[in-house]
């Protein structure tokens, strides 16, 4: 039975661009095969337990030769298997998709084609420049500025000319030279507008405006490398105009975000839409303790307490994966009043049909403790962590609460881009590190490892968090409240009170 090849279009560079499709497809996949445009947020996407190979194509250079790309899909497709080949931008403009097709259509292996947003289009776009306008062209030609090795360009440029049309030329770095000197021997206008736009769409995004006889030299000068797009044509004359990418707030600033894996997302997300350059560093991983007695058997006298407190979502998909197991339901919970840390573990209890009795109005284990020992009457359980503040049972204890303390789940800290990370702090690169509680703080000192934090700071969600961070010499900045909205004002105020990295 032949598995199945789909191409699939990344887009350009922002994470965010990647289509609906294309990430159905990729999370489906049992073998992705990927080059080194795709952006390291999408490559985040593929499963786990996914085959991942790297055929790492940039220009001039192929680690891996198409023939060999095109034989490894025809073999995972004939080993049964689910194969998507990822490529930057659109897999049929200039990616040399159909090549890729030629050789599964011979075996008889089906494909699809997920067409991605082309650089084309989208490059300019983010650089202010709209490729067509109906007050300066009537066109787009689209043309590829790379030729074959040891070959001259083949482009027809007086008829390029004649169009008076929007030239949009990509992979053409290394040949802008000769592009620019055969547009003006066709006659095209010295002062016509034109730009170079280089990681399009990406936070390292830079636009270099000149004109068709400048062009060249400035690119050179402005050392631009590859990815990069030229544009040439009087829209380029917008582009300081409708600008609006250089605009975001935290455009040009690296920020690392810490959060557990199941939960970095949504933080990542709000960051990039703001211009942040995410460095996704899920470094704690929590695993239910599984069995554990002392819960099972806490939970079947459930009515010997009158209060049951989860300090994180962990803890609360660790009762609830014991429950299911246990053959349990929300019925259990009946007569119990239910305390949460923060809106993030109320989420967490909302997805399972249920809301939190108590929310202390700061989010953590200090303020929690003080709020249940004013409300409570009774006994209180705790399900959290192995290693918990003391904070929150230090409050019970000063106020006579008889208490529970049950350990649920384990944290551990580590993370695979651990050596990518430690070289960008060593190097003074990264600018904000977002903790959203203590954990964070020690899992990101302990998986990077001793380094001088001094040239970073760290945007903390509240008083116990920048206290962690503080003992490892880390400067801190703190959210207004413990919330995610808080603590991203507090990042985009750093942003443009510090300016661009």
């Amino acid at each position: 039975m032949y598995g199945k090849v789909t191409l699939v279009g990344a887009g350009p560079g922002d994470p965010g661009l990647l289509t609906v499709k294309g990430r159905e497809a990729l999370l489906a996949a049992q073998v992705v095969v990927y080059d080194r445009l795709v952006s390291p947020a999408i490559l985040a996407l593929m499963p786990e337990e996914a085959e991942q190979i790297n055929v790492g194509k940039e220009a001039s250079r192929h680690p891996v030769p198409q023939d060999q790309i095109n034989r490894i899909l025809l073999e995972k497709a004939l080993e049964g298997k689910n194969v998507v080949r990822l490529k930057g931008g659109d897999p049929f403009l200039f990616g040399r998709g159909g090549e890729e097709l030629e050789l599964l259509l011979e075996h008889g292996v089906p494909f699809e084609e997920v067409p991605g947003i082309t650089s084309a289009i989208a490059v300019p776009a983010y650089g202010g420049i709209p490729v067509t306008h109906r007050d300066f062209t009537s066109s787009l030609h689209i043309v590829t500025g790379h030729a074959r090795a040891g070959k001259a360009l083949d482009i027809d440029f007086e008829a390029l000319v004649r169009t008076k049309g929007t030239l949009v030329f990509l992979m053409g770095v290394s040949s802008l030279p000769d592009i620019c000197e055969g547009l003006l021997k066709a006659g095209m206008d010295p002062d016509t507008p034109a730009a170079i736009v280089e990681r399009g769409t990406t936070p390292a995004q830079r636009r270099l405006d000149a004109t068709v006889s400048t062009l060249a030299q400035t690119a050179a000068e402005g050392k631009v490398e590859s990815p990069a797009i030229s544009i040439v044509g009087q829209v380029c004359s917008l582009a300081k105009d409708f600008d609006w990418f250089d605009a975001l707030p935290l455009k040009g600033k690296r920020v690392v975000v810490t959060r557990p894996k199941e939960r970095v997302g949504t933080l990542a997300g709000r960051l990039r839409k703001l211009g942040a350059d995410v460095f996704e560093y899920p470094c704690i991983r929590t695993e239910p303790i599984t069995p554990c007695p002392a819960m099972e058997q806490a939970v079947e006298h459930l009515a010997d307490y009158e209060w049951l407190a989860f300090t994180s979502p962990a803890g609360v998909e660790a009762f609830w994966a014991m429950a299911q197991a246990k053959g349990w339901d929300a019925r259990v919970l009946a007569g119990v009043k239910l305390a949460a840390i923060g809106t993030g573990t109320d989420k967490a209890l909302l997805g399972h049909g249920l809301r939190a009795d108590y929310i202390p109005e700061v989010y953590d284990a200090a303020h929690l403790g003080t709020g249940l020992a004013a409300l409570a009457k009774g006994k209180v359980l705790l399900l959290r962590a192995e290693w918990g503040s003391p904070a929150l049972t230090e409050a019970l204890e000063g106020s006579n609460i008889s208490y529970d303390d049950i350990h649920c789940y384990t944290t551990s800290y580590e993370s695979e881009h651990a050596a990518a990370l430690r070289d960008l702090v060593a190097a003074g690169q990264v600018d904000l590190v977002t903790f959203t509680s203590a954990s964070t703080v020690k899992g990101f000192v302990s998986s990077v490892g001793e380094l001088d934090f001094s040239g970073l700071t760290g945007a903390c969600i509240g008083a116990q968090t920048a206290a962690e961070a503080a003992k490892h010499g880390i400067p801190t900045i703190v959210a207004e409240r413990a919330t995610m909205d808080a603590l991203v004002n507090i990042i985009i105020k750093e942003g443009q009170t510090n300016g661009t990295h």
